[in-house]
Formats: C-alpha cells, sequence, structure tokens
C-alpha cells in the first residue's frame, strides 16, 4: 500500500467519525504547521516533533468522556493496522487527578502513546473545545485533519 492509500484511509476512516471536515470551529487552521509540545508521557516524555515523517493522529481525551472510552478500541486498530506504515496515535489526556486516567486505562488499554496535560495547557493551545477532539497531522508536521466527537457507526463503518 503506497502513502497516498495510506493518507487516504486514514482519512476517509476519520471521516466517518463526524461525516464531514470543518475547520472553522478549530484554533488552528487546516494546511498550517501544528505546534509542537513536549509533555510528560505514561511511559517516557512526549515530543511531538519526535513524530516528525510520520503521520499522526493526534487525539485529546479524558476519562469522564463516554464517547472517548467508545474510540480507544477503534485508535488501537487505527494503529495495529498502520503503524507499520509511519503511522502513530498519539493520545493526550486532560484528566487533572492521575487516579482518574489510570482506572480509565485498566478499563480501556491503549496500544498507542499517551501524554499527560493536567492543567490543559497544550490543549487551550490546540483550542480543544470537546471531547475527543482530533488532528490528522501529515509527515511534515501540518494539520490535516481536525474533528470532534465519536460515535458507535465510526466503529461499524471503519
Amino acid at each position: 500500500m503506497n502513502n497516498r492509500s495510506i493518507f487516504k484511509n486514514i482519512l476517509l476512516a476519520s471521516s466517518m467519525i463526524t461525516g464531514i471536515f470543518t475547520t472553522s470551529s478549530f484554533a488552528l487552521e487546516t494546511g498550517k504547521p501544528v505546534p509542537d509540545f513536549n509533555l510528560p508521557g505514561i511511559s517516557s516524555p512526549i515530543q511531538l516533533s519526535a513524530y516528525k515523517g510520520k503521520v499522526v493522529y493526534l487525539d485529546f481525551w479524558a476519562s469522564w468522556c463516554g464517547p472517548c472510552k467508545q474510540s480507544f478500541p477503534w485508535m488501537n486498530a487505527l494503529q495495529t493496522k498502520y503503524g507499520e506504515k509511519n503511522f502513530k496515535v498519539v493520545a493526550v489526556n486532560l484528566d487533572a487527578n492521575a487516579d482518574d486516567w489510570k482506572k480509565f486505562l485498566e478499563s480501556v488499554p491503549a496500544h498507542f502513546d499517551i501524554a499527560l496535560d493536567p492543567k490543559g495547557l497544550i490543549a487551550k493551545q490546540f483550542g480543544v473545545k470537546g471531547m475527543p477532539t482530533s488532528l490528522i497531522i501529515d509527515r511534515d508536521g501540518k494539520i490535516l485533519v481536525q474533528h470532534a466527537g465519536y460515535t458507535d457507526d465510526t466503529r461499524s463503518k471503519s
């Protein structure tokens, strides 16, 4: 599968989340470079720029978010399917209390990198207004797509 096909499949799968992409309600502009960040992670620090050269599915989530819980198996499947093709899921948790995200991950394990943003500073920089909010970032670090939300239909269609 070539790079264009990978992008097409990831974009198609992501488009099923909301049915249509919009950028008007997002703080960051599609086609522009994504801001870099360096956050603590569960196993090691996460620096977004370290993923340059890969397509990144960046997801903002919290333990109290029902749709976030539903999206984790789907993101695990994306990581498994495209991981060897320079694709990486990175999920940024916004819980202030570490016990909350730990309990969440006990019931819904993640097979991708988890960054921790307990003060919500990076989420604010990215203009996150709802959970989950996700971006697809191209190999050059530019925003391809932004969307908010997740439904059960996403899993059955992807």
